[in-house]
């Protein structure tokens, strides 16, 4: 099974037209992901390339528009380049002998983000006017190459790679854990799963396997039931189970059947924190009691798919939060990477569990979310509060729990 996009590391390439970018990226992959041409903007959309970089591992290479495009069609291909920056772990700004405001505002919106970056100094082929050891001189993370040096190639990935590994950011190379943190060797894990029309057929959808695999990692005892065999695996078991984890769509009945000495949490809360800010989430979970009439409630879902009939984040969470707070309330979705930069319309926003999004991604809604003033949950946390559970699924973390 190919690692998910959300948990590769991003790499994205900025930079003028025609300085390179696309060359670059061909290099450092060595295949022929960008087309590439002597004429300025080729590359229109953002194109990206998966690939293992050892030894750092499952990346994902992300090559942007040019940032001074001037065509016709420049403000939408320059506000999908834009949105780049949410998801960006490391940043490469290509440019060539140019250097100048382009390149220093994409440094900017970097440091404002604290991403760390590269700067590729590109055909050093042709160099003549020793500007490119200048910008050595301002910069510490530089290399100096040429893409299209077969000649300096491999010396030249292996340069681009350990810059890599210098900078690669703590939350990569050292995640927030799933599970590491809460349970220890031999203990005995039950996972509740629900099979519903949302799981895919044959497999279990990624949260559920990401966390069997991490209470495995961890020498755990794994046991993997559904709801309505829940009750009966508990009671055949000869010792308590050291922690019950589940969907959060069974969390009231998982609850009710749980005697309360065993601890028990969610996959959505698991990836809450793994992904994001457990704190941030519960927080905005709490903020659900002050919805009235007329707020408008945000959907954010992280992949594009089918809507169902009766689907997770379109329909039941809305019906649900109605039926909660007895409120008229509106609701909007946005999917995929059109996370909406104006939020102020919003009185509260709903993430999904996020399993196809990075961890920088989902940081950077939160940020928005609370640059804006608006809460930020997620579905999980949600339901939870809802159901009214929500003390005794998140009792296993430091949270502070006063009312918000």
């Amino acid at each position: 099974m190919k690692t998910p996009k959300g948990l590769r590391l991003h790499i994205a390439i900025f930079g003028r037209t025609n300085v390179g970018k696309s060359t670059f990226l061909n290099m450092v992959t060595g295949q022929d992901v960008s087309i590439t041409s002597p004429i300025a903007g080729t590359t229109t959309d953002v194109v990206e390339k998966a690939m293992e970089l050892l030894p750092i591992g499952p990346v994902l290479f992300i090559d942007t528009a040019g940032i001074d495009d001037q065509s016709l069609l420049a403000e939408k291909r320059l506000e999908k380049t834009a949105k780049v920056f949410d998801r960006t772990d490391i940043g490469v700004i290509v440019t060539d002998s140019g250097f100048g405001s382009w390149e220093e505002n994409i440094i900017s919106e970097f440091e404002k983000r604290k991403v760390p970056f590269i700067i590729a100094v590109n055909k050093m082929d042709l160099e003549k006017n020793g500007k490119f050891g200048k910008i050595s001189a301002k910069y510490k993370n530089t290399l100096h190459c040429s893409s299209i040096d077969k000649e300096s190639r491999e010396k030249n990935i292996s340069a681009f790679k350990q810059q890599i590994i210098n900078i690669c950011p703590d939350d990569f190379i050292s995640p927030p854990p799933l599970l590491g943190d809460i349970v220890r060797e031999n203990d005995v894990i039950i996972m509740i799963v629900p099979i519903d029309m949302e799981a895919p057929k044959g497999r279990l959808i990624l949260p559920q396997v990401q966390a069997i695999r991490d209470g495995l990692d961890f020498n755990c005892n794994v046991i993997v039931t559904k709801e309505n065999t829940y009750s009966v695996m508990l009671g055949r078991l000869s010792a308590k189970p050291d922690l019950v984890i589940c969907d959060s769509q069974v969390v009231d009945r998982m609850a009710d059947e749980t005697p309360d000495d065993i601890p028990c949490t969610t996959f959505s809360i698991l990836f809450s924190r793994n992904k994001g800010d457990l704190q941030t989430f519960y927080n905005g979970a709490m903020a659900i009691d002050r919805l009235k009439d007329g707020d408008t409630i945000l959907i954010a879902e992280a992949c594009t798919h089918h809507a169902l009939e009766d689907d997770i984040g379109r329909v039941k969470i809305p019906n649900l939060l109605r039926k909660y707070t007895k409120a008229q309330l509106s609701v909007e979705v946005c999917s995929g990477k059109d996370f909406p930069d104006d939020l102020s319309k919003f009185s509260l926003i709903l993430q999904c569990g996020g399993c196809m999004i990075n961890r920088r991604e989902m940081l950077s809604r939160i940020e928005k979310a609370g640059q804006s003033g608006v809460p930020i949950t997620n579905y999980g946390l949600c339901i939870s509060k809802i159901k009214g559970v929500l003390s005794r699924v998140t009792a296993l973390f430091n949270l502070d729990v006063h009312d918000r």
